[in-house]
């Protein structure tokens, strides 16, 4: 899939994103949250970003197991873990089976009011078009723990930038390297 312009999308608050849609068949999501929950665990936080809460959990290691039943993705931490339907579930009925299933998901940037980028991320969501999770992705304003970098590191774009290339077929943008520091309202 290679969608090269993203859509431009006014927020609630006030701020802009581009968003980039995602191909939502099991395969394609299970690739997704495998790639990014294998190879950047170290670097992202995630859980549901909605008005009035926000959950930036961070994992405390890399997963012991990730596994498909019933068209529910677990990502197994060991002490805890979390699932997601990606797929056909059928165990609750259609009706169910259709409001849990992912049914949109997407990469997204935010931007500052200055149009330079400030957040990058993926959000998945159900059949309800509630949101489900977001991971929010290594930010070069941030350090893994969120706190504010002095100077930018815009190493810390190689996640956003390896999953522009898998999924969207895109190389990376000069854009996303020309802001200078962290605000929120993206």
């Amino acid at each position: 899939m290679t969608v090269t312009e993203p859509t431009v999308v006014e927020t609630p608050s006030g701020g802009t994103q581009h968003v980039w849609p995602l191909p939502v068949d099991e395969k394609t999501l299970l690739g997704l949250i495998t790639t990014v929950f294998t190879d950047h665990w170290k670097h992202i936080h995630f859980g549901p970003i909605i008005e009035g809460a926000a959950w930036e959990v961070g994992a405390p290691g890399a997963p012991t197991a990730i596994t498909l039943n019933d068209g529910y993705v677990t990502v197994d931490f060991g002490a805890w873990h979390f699932h997601l339907c990606i797929g056909e579930h059928t165990a609750s009925g259609p009706e169910l089976g259709r409001i849990r299933r992912c049914s949109r998901a997407e990469l997204y940037r935010g931007l500052g009011s200055d149009g330079a980028p400030v957040t990058w991320g993926i959000r998945l969501f159900n059949g309800r078009d509630e949101q489900m999770m977001t991971v929010l992705l290594p930010n070069p304003f941030l350090t893994d723990r969120q706190e504010i970098l002095d100077t930018p590191d815009f190493g810390r774009l190689a996640a956003w930038d390896a999953l522009r290339a898998r999924f969207l077929g895109l190389g990376p943008d000069p854009l996303d390297r020309t802001g200078s520091g962290f605000r929120h309202g993206g």
